[in-house]
């Protein structure tokens, strides 16, 4: 079981303006004091009150835009005094933290990159120490939870309790409909263990382009996520670093205006009473599931030992070819998706193979 974390609620962080869902919106760099300002004064005009903007800009390759530098900070500093807007930005090591802070940004961000690099996490845990600014942390790159969950208790340890969660997606190889596809049951797993964090999602990095927004948007509050940091740009078309994926802040309105917020609970009594029952039906079900489980083990493990006794291999590749391909042909039969039938048998698989390699190492111990 987790430790579980003292971290604050979203209501008790001391944020401006709605939090249900919180928006923090802006470029994905800044470019210049009028790109800034023209951004910021839009969004606050539309009633977003947390302003992002990409400072220092963590490139896969050298020699293209890695954003402004320390200089940003200033323009940040600017939009804030003249629109009242909290300023939010990522950093990636010790002096990012120190000038951020010491240009009054009020929430720091930790990138995809960085998150995947404890020893980078550290560092700036060991920067942030004694300072009391929220914190939100990206997942990392690659879907590992525990990373995230690392990357989460550092900034912990260093005494910050207003911690966030963002999930922007995960790297991929090869062409996909995502930039960086959601994997949903990751942060599903990150909250799961760790049910106290605020929990966002960046649908900008996930999708990679502005037609899938809405979508993800929405997918991600019907999962109960806290809210989402987007990319805002005053002239995306024109925007040095991921035009395609930015919108107009008059988009980001029309987007938000469109967006279901769903109830976690309620009382109403016909609703609870049928959800209930439904619930026993899930329940009657799992345990039906466990007991043909167990039964098909036992088969494994008599299999096992015939294949011990006639000094045969564990693993049977043919076999379990003509398995995987069996179980996907019955599996769209009754409407099952093939990743999700796939990752059920591929378990089921491995715990035979556990039980026989349990059966064969016990028969050379006996011997």
């Amino acid at each position: 079981m987790e430790k579980q974390l003292n971290i604050l609620p979203l209501k008790d962080w001391g944020l401006p303006g709605n939090i249900e869902p919180l928006v923090i919106a802006g470029p994905c760099s800044a470019e210049s004091e009028e790109q800034v300002l023209a951004t910021a004064r839009l969004l606050a005009a539309s009633g977003i009150r947390i302003l992002r903007a990409g400072i220092w800009k963590p490139r896969t390759r050298p020699n293209s835009f890695e954003g402004v530098g320390t200089v940003g900070l200033q323009w940040l500093k600017k939009a804030k005094a003249e629109t009242g807007m909290f300023t939010t930005t990522e950093v990636a090591n010790r002096q990012h933290v120190f000038e951020a802070l010491k240009h009054g940004i009020d929430i720091l961000w930790i990138g995809a990159r960085t998150t995947a690099n404890p020893f980078a996490v550290q560092e700036i845990a060991d920067a942030i120490k004694g300072a009391d600014v929220p914190v939100l942390i990206k997942n990392p790159v690659n879907p590992d939870v525990e990373l995230w969950l690392g990357a989460i208790e550092r900034i912990y340890e260093a005494g910050i309790n207003r911690i966030g969660a963002i999930h922007r997606g995960f790297s991929t190889y090869g062409k996909n409909v995502y930039r960086n596809p959601p994997h949903w049951q990751v942060p599903i797993d990150l909250h799961r263990r760790m049910p106290e964090i605020p929990l966002l999602v960046d649908p900008s990095h996930i999708c990679g382009n502005r037609t899938m927004l809405k979508d993800i948007t929405q997918k991600s509050l019907d999962l109960n996520f806290d809210g989402l940091i987007i990319e805002v740009h005053h002239d995306p078309d024109n925007a040095w670093s991921d035009a395609k994926q930015q919108i107009t802040p008059a988009q980001l309105s029309n987007l938000l205006d469109e967006l279901v917020i769903r109830k976690e609970k309620t009382n109403d009594a016909e609703f609870l009473h049928t959800i209930e029952e439904l619930r026993s039906q899930i329940d009657k079900f799992d345990e039906e599931l466990l007991d043909i489980l167990a039964s098909r083990m036992e088969v494994a493990e008599t299999i096992g030992k015939y294949k011990m006794k006639n000094n045969i291999k564990i693993l049977q590749p043919g076999r379990w070819k003509e398995i995987l391909a069996h179980t996907r042909r019955m599996g769209e039969a009754r409407n099952l998706s093939t990743e999700f039938v796939e990752t059920v048998f591929m378990a089921i698989h491995q715990e035979s193979i556990n039980k026989q390699m349990k059966i064969m190492s016990n028969g050379k111990s006996n011997e």
